[in-house]
């Protein structure tokens, strides 16, 4: 089945206001380092009448960029409530706002000789974020076609990847890094989430939402029609019933709740490592030593911003790649080749580094190994913990697990920010070799415990891990009704609408 014009207008736009922007922030604060650095001393100039400490610039600086991801935890903590109230659709229309007033802010604080707005306006872009990067996959993964489900999925990595990429080329000096340009690279913020406002109210909500929570079955089915481009989509919709007559509750579940019921326990703990290693493998460290790296090998400075491009298009074309084989490999080999590979190139970046100072051709090895760590990471690790939140849970503790998925992941996103520079201060070159036991024992984890999901049905994919979970058989009550379910067909054979073989 093809895509059709309905699903791919959701993933993308959905994805270009959502995590386009949460790459794009990523890499955004970079370029205008010095000048934004410069106006907290004017600004403190005109407020004290005196230059600001060399102490206090950093600590403003080191909030500056680490409140975005306190922004983020907040908004994680926050997204089940949200989604609770709205629905996807609606949780992402919202989510916009934030990235607007966030924008104004950081674009008017120069003007405004506010320091406190760049500040306010990051925490909010924090709180933007880790709204989209629970919403988004969510929705991807309710509106997605089984056989398709993870190449849609992925247009979170590939949207993040891109705005990645975004940020560093309109920071180069001859675009908008520049001292008189740099508060327009905050205004352009604005501009996907104006998009995503424009194009997302006339798409569908997630049909499973409309159905399972909202119970509007009409709603339901019209959002499956536009979404699949066919008029008859009874398979569709007797999949999602058959989703609900097998959960023992369909109201939302708390995060509590998940916590405590053992029919789910691998699943979370599964989520927990994945998002974990997601940030613990090492990729925000890589960037520290790109530019160092680089000096060694002897290039001008500037020419640093021009060459560190590589590894966003490499981010983006390992991301696009990994969308397009993601059907046909799976979720598991993917994630575990995407980790084993970063174990085996941090392993050789720290030989190499140790040679870095007495073999004149080793940076440029080094730098090597750092686009192949870029491109392990975006292979797998990059996108597919997030579609692996949405399939491992049904309808009833997805909120929840998104929202313990997210708070896992802004929570290690923060402990890396905080904790490398003094890993790398006392190891040095060796710092790289903690990410290779994370990267390893995230391997063999996911080797030993996570099923295939590709093709599956959310109810499939849960039954997998009833073994594990040491699940008991259906009770009796639960087979009758299983066979109560099953129906006859318009030819007269009975027809099993909890197996029903759809696209969903």
């Amino acid at each position: 089945m093809t895509v059709t014009g309905c699903l791919f207008s959701a993933a993308f736009f959905g994805a270009l206001g959502s995590s386009f922007l949460y790459g794009y922030n990523l890499s955004v604060v970079n370029a205008p380092a010095v000048y934004i650095k410069a106006f907290y001393n004017k600004t403190w100039m005109e407020r004290y009448g005196e230059h600001i400490p060399a102490e206090t610039v950093t600590l403003l600086w080191s909030i500056t960029v680490s409140i975005f991801s306190i922004g983020g935890l907040i908004g994680a903590l926050s997204v089940s409530f949200i989604i609770k109230a709205l629905g996807r659709k609606g949780t992402l229309l919202l989510n916009n706002g934030f990235a607007v007033i966030a924008a104004l802010l950081l674009s008017l604080g120069e003007k405004s000789r506010s320091f406190e707005m760049l500040i306010i306006g990051r925490l909010i872009m924090g709180v933007d974020s880790g709204i989209a990067l629970s919403a988004l996959p969510m929705y991807l993964g309710e509106i997605s076609p089984r056989h398709i489900r993870g190449s849609i999925g992925q247009f979170n990595s590939i949207l993040i990847c891109l705005g990645v990429f975004a940020g560093q080329v309109l920071g180069l000096p001859e675009l908008l890094g520049q001292e008189s340009r740099w508060n327009f690279l905050f205004s352009f913020l604005a501009l996907p989430a104006v998009l995503q406002l424009c194009v997302l109210p006339f798409l569908p909500e997630s049909p499973r939402y409309l159905l399972m929570e909202k119970r509007d079955e009409a709603g339901a089915e019209k959002a499956f029609q536009r979404f699949l481009g066919k008029k008859d989509v009874s398979q569709e919709l007797e999949e999602v019933h058959a989703e609900a007559r097998a959960q023992d509750n369909l109201h939302i579940v708390s995060v509590l709740q998940l916590l405590k019921n053992p029919a789910v326990r691998w699943q979370l703990i599964t989520i927990i490592v994945t998002m974990a290693c997601y940030q613990l493998c090492g990729l925000n460290a890589i960037w520290y030593y790109t530019n160092g790296i680089l000096r060694e090998a002897g290039f001008a400075n500037n020419l640093l911003p021009y060459i560190t491009l590589s590894t966003g298009a490499i981010e983006t074309l390992a991301a696009i790649t990994s969308g397009l084989v993601i059907e046909r490999i799976g979720r598991k080999p993917l994630l575990i080749f995407g980790f084993s590979s970063m174990a085996v190139f941090f392993s050789l970046l720290t030989v190499f580094l140790n040679f870095q100072d007495s073999v004149s051709w080793m940076p440029y090895l080094s730098y090597i190994c750092i686009l192949a760590v870029i491109a392990s990471f975006c292979s797998g690790p990059g996108g597919i913990p997030f579609i692996l939140t949405g399939e491992l849970f049904e309808q009833s503790y997805r909120p929840a697990a998104f929202m313990i998925a997210g708070t896992v992941n802004w929570l290690s996103n923060f402990t890396v920010g905080l904790l490398f520079p003094f890993i790398q201060e006392l190891l040095q070159a060796f710092a790289f070799l903690v990410f290779v036991g994370v990267c390893t024992l995230g391997s063999i984890y996911l080797y030993v415990v996570l099923p295939e999901t590709k093709n599956k049905t959310f109810m499939d994919i849960s039954q997998s891990f009833a073994k594990i979970n040491k699940m008991p058989n259906p009770s009796l009550g639960q087979e009758m009704e299983l066979v109560l379910s099953i129906k006859p067909d318009t030819n007269g054979k009975a027809q099993d609408v909890t197996k029903t073989e759809s696209s969903f």
